[in-house]
């Protein structure tokens, strides 16, 4: 990425119906006409947004992974039509094995899942397998690694995709009432830790017997909130700037000067 590449980004959110993917996939290609209509050229989506985030969606029939053109099909399309790439984390049946997936639909209307959540939270570990590795997407020249939800809490995640040349993190969560102030925490704390962007989309609304509280935000390389979505459903835009990710990183170098080894830990009674 050079210094002064600039691109447009959007963190969606919206209430999901659960187990209705046709309402979501609509739901979501409403999203993103409206991110691609103020220029966006990436649109980042909540987790589990394809059936919603529940028991009873998780618990029965999963998309399957070579169902997933046919059935984004509409997103696809818009997002062609703006050429914008649209990432959104679906529960996935990858023939054999269920996992919360990241799926990205590209400008040129393919669909790929690359990447499979790796650290699961409560009722998940009854529904799916963490993934084994992990992901980044690139988008006009920008690396982005992927995490979904509870993978953010867990700083060498982001910083693993740091590591390997990433300038951004997206971020799909769900997060239930309570938890708006440590999601914003999480976000912040990546973005700082790395000196680098993160795009953090929530689920907002009701689905099932739970509230969740959205949240979606973008955050800047010093942890600072620079776009939100107000209210509950809608896109916040915003330019994304590669010199500030080259100031940041000379400024606060906590990415540059990290030592791999501590050496050994000596305790020291009082």
């Amino acid at each position: 990425m050079t210094s002064s590449m600039m691109l447009r980004v959007a963190a969606g959110q919206a209430a999901a119906v659960a187990g209705d993917i046709a309402s979501n996939v609509a739901t979501a290609t409403e999203l993103a006409r409206e991110a691609g209509a103020q220029g966006a050229r990436l649109l980042v989506l909540p987790e589990a947004f394809l059936t919603g985030y529940c028991r009873s969606a998780f618990s029965g029939e999963l998309p399957r992974e070579a169902e997933l053109d046919d059935l984004l099909a509409p997103l696809a399309e818009e997002a062609s039509d703006h050429g914008t790439t649209v990432v959104v984390s679906t529960p996935l049946d990858r023939g054999g094995r269920r996992t919360l997936a990241t799926v990205v639909v590209a400008p040129d209307g393919s669909v790929a899942a690359p990447y499979d959540k790796q650290h699961l939270s409560g009722y998940e570990e009854d529904h799916f397998e963490p993934g084994d590795h992990g992901a980044s997407v690139i988008v006009d020249g920008w690396e982005f690694g992927l995490g979904i939800c509870f993978d953010a809490s867990f700083p060498e995640h982001a910083r693993a995709a740091a590591i390997d040349g990433a300038t951004g993190y997206l971020v799909s969560a769900a997060f239930v009432s309570g938890g708006a102030e440590r999601a914003a925490l999480y976000a912040a704390a990546r973005a700082l830790d790395n000196g680098m962007y993160v795009v953090f989309s929530g689920l907002a609304g009701r689905c099932d017997d739970e509230q969740f509280v959205g949240g979606s935000a973008v955050f800047d390389p010093e942890g600072r909130v620079v776009s939100r979505v107000a209210g509950e459903r809608g896109v916040a835009v915003i330019d994304l700037d590669g010199s500030l990710v080259r100031a940041t990183r000379e400024q606060h170098p906590m990415l540059r000067e990290r030592r791999v080894d501590l050496g050994r830990r000596t305790f020291h009674q009082a």
